[in-house]
């Protein structure tokens, strides 16, 4: 069994998803090493930075990936297939999010604050991640998917099923007006 891992370990995603649609535990294990952590981070931020919820979806994205690795494209990138998943997912958490709104008034949570020795620093953090955490939908992951995931246009543009133009238009334009709406920050280098 020890020899089927390190046979694995060579892989590339895409030959590893055969070998989960093969029924391969060992191969599932690697992807999930390659994979969990990112993912959950993903999750984390894309969803109002609530862990239990983001190791929930994780959870369930790797039980998607093991059920459904059979319809794998082998065209196509692993890591894109698995954050249009994972972007599908945050979509109808979103819709839940909406429905329960609707039926009962929802608190603000305060933003996370961890003493940093560059305070203006972290003020810009929390600014940023408040204005994230008001943002559409759209916005917040094509922010996420860009700047904290660091994926390159093309990867976004089949991520979100959208034209390289139109994701570096609305890069641009969500920049704008983020630059503009934190305008109080501009002495820090990382201003936008």
């Amino acid at each position: 069994m020890n020899k089927v891992k390190q046979s694995y370990e060579n892989e590339t995603d895409e030959q590893l998803v055969s070998g989960i649609a093969a029924g391969s535990k060992a191969a599932f294990n690697i992807l999930y090493q390659r994979y969990g952590q990112k993912m959950y981070s993903y999750f984390y931020r894309m969803l109002w930075q609530n862990h239990e919820l983001a190791e929930d979806q994780v959870q369930e994205l790797f039980i998607r990936l093991f059920r459904h690795a059979h319809g794998f494209n082998n065209n196509r990138s692993f890591s894109t297939w698995l954050y249009s998943i994972a972007h599908n997912q945050c979509k109808n958490e979103y819709r839940k999010a909406a429905v329960k709104m609707k039926h009962k008034p929802v608190m603000n949570e305060a933003v996370n604050s961890n003493a940093e020795k560059n305070p203006d620093l972290q003020k810009f953090k929390s600014a940023i991640q408040a204005k994230l955490n008001l943002l559409p939908e759209e916005k917040r992951t094509l922010f996420i998917l860009r700047f904290e995931e660091q994926l390159s246009v093309p990867v976004i543009s089949n991520i979100l099923e959208l034209p390289e133009g139109t994701v570096k238009s609305r890069i641009f334009y969500l920049l704008k007006e983020l630059r503009d709406e934190l305008s109080a920050f501009k002495h820090l280098s990382i201003y936008p």
